[in-house]
């Protein structure tokens, strides 16, 4: 509950200030009865309201921004679909081009710099929303998640860093079952937690116990499987995938919860340690984490950044979702080719294919092909017993949870929310042009 924004919204809609003060002690006092009196709740409100009043109304760069006309949910941002990849792409614009090897432009699974004739590599993954109240699960499957994006860059992470907050009401506890999560992923594979930060959401102004983090990793490598590296001709592998945070928060939405021991476990990494210790790395193109919308939305993005046609055959895609993880998706009616699998994608020209195919199975990691890469326009496609079908991704990811569920059936106009969206970026990067003006010639 952030009792600022509440407080806001009351000024906005003209609440006067005494109704405005009675208002918010009484959302405190149903979050802190337990530890604050009437009286507490009443001074709080009310310095909550002198200082939504006195931050009400700035304008000029530094204090106000140029409104989309779309919330975060309506566009589906965060939700692996066509608006959340059309975001990203205005982040991308706002960025702007720069020197690295690997920039967020080609919206890769992660960034790479040139240092010292190796490529250094960086990335970051947000823990999945929904895991709030299981902490260990939480810093686990977003540590698991950060480091398949160092590996599919073809780089041996080197060092992981955690960032974590808890609103004001969550027990300290929290933080300390999270960082056992990501603590445990680290040591099995043997790459140190070596920094971060822990904070309060909102500090005073979010009230309840609901926790949001993340994990980066820094990776050191010398070949790059980075999507810009994809051709005509080659051919796309698939390992195993039994799914992390998003499977697992579908299993305890949804009363399966015995189905989250199937997300505990190291395939993807351990088959990535055993490519990157072979002589094969060399001959592949491309590695990525089936997690952005499912396998829709990473074939979808991989055929926009090499400017390829990927074709997805489905014959044997069935066969690598863990069977319970599947039974469960079916049961559930979630599309499994929308939903992230954390199955390991690997695109490599047909002739490294057996070799690769080797290696993987060596580390107990089950892998087969999946599809082939065609000349033609940028675009994805799915063949169903040699039948092409569109494959392009949905407006959000399968819908995995009750809740998403019907909130899927609830959708704007998307140009016209497109439209809005891409007027906001362009002024934030006309902003970031004139504070850029400004320090240079200060």
């Amino acid at each position: 509950m952030d009792v600022e924004e509440i407080s806001r919204r009351h000024l906005a809609a003209g609440t006067p200030d005494d109704e405005i003060v009675r208002l918010l002690s009484r959302d405190i006092l149903s979050i802190k009865h337990h530890r604050v009196t009437p009286a507490y709740a009443e001074a709080f409100a009310r310095a909550v309201l002198a200082e939504a009043k006195n931050s009400t109304g700035l304008s000029g760069d530094l204090f106000a921004f140029e409104p989309s006309g779309s919330s975060m949910g309506e566009f589906g941002v965060g939700s692996r679909g066509s608006g959340d990849f059309f975001a990203h792409r205005q982040l991308a614009r706002i960025i702007g081009r720069t020197e690295a090897a690997v920039g967020v432009d080609e919206m890769d699974d992660a960034g790479a710099v040139r240092a010292g004739g190796d490529y250094i590599i960086t990335t970051v993954d947000g823990m999945h929303s929904r895991l709030s109240d299981f902490p260990f699960l939480a810093g686990f499957h977003v540590t698991r998640a950060t480091l398949r994006d160092v590996y599919v860059m073809g780089a041996k992470p080197v060092a992981l860093l955690s960032d974590i907050h808890v609103a004001d009401d969550g027990d300290v506890a929290k933080i300390f079952d999270y960082t056992a999560g990501v603590s445990a992923v680290g040591e099995a594979m043997d790459v140190p937690l070596v920094t971060g930060s822990t904070l309060r959401i909102g500090g005073d102004m979010v009230l309840g116990s609901r926790m949001t983090g993340c994990v980066g990793a820094v990776g050191v490598a010398r070949h790059l499987t980075a999507r810009k590296s994809i051709s005509p001709g080659d051919v796309l592998l698939m390992t195993e995938g039994a799914g992390g945070g998003t499977i697992a928060t579908a299993a305890i939405y949804s009363g399966f919860p015995e189905v989250v021991e199937e997300t505990i476990n190291l395939h993807f990494l351990k088959a990535c340690e055993a490519l990157l210790a072979s002589d094969v790395l060399d001959g592949i193109h491309a590695m990525t984490d089936v997690t952005n919308g499912g396998l829709r939305g990473d074939a979808y993005e991989m055929a926009e950044t090499a400017g390829c046609r990927i074709v997805v055959v489905e014959d044997d895609l069935r066969t690598l979702v863990q069977p319970k993880v599947l039974e469960m998706l079916d049961a559930l009616e979630i599309d499994y080719l929308g939903v992230s699998l954390d199955a390991l994608l690997v695109v490599a020209p047909p002739e490294a294919a057996p070799e690769i195919r080797r290696v993987v199975e060596s580390a107990g990691v089950a892998m087969k092909e999946v599809g082939y890469v065609e000349e033609g326009t940028p675009e994805s496609v799915l063949s169903v017993g040699g039948e092409i079908r569109d494959f392009t991704p949905r407006f959000r990811e399968s819908a995995y949870t009750p809740v998403k569920k019907v909130v899927d059936e609830d959708k704007r106009d998307f140009e016209e929310m497109k439209a809005g969206v891409e007027r906001a970026a362009e002024a934030a990067l006309e902003k970031k042009l004139r504070i850029l003006s400004r320090l240079r010639s200060s």
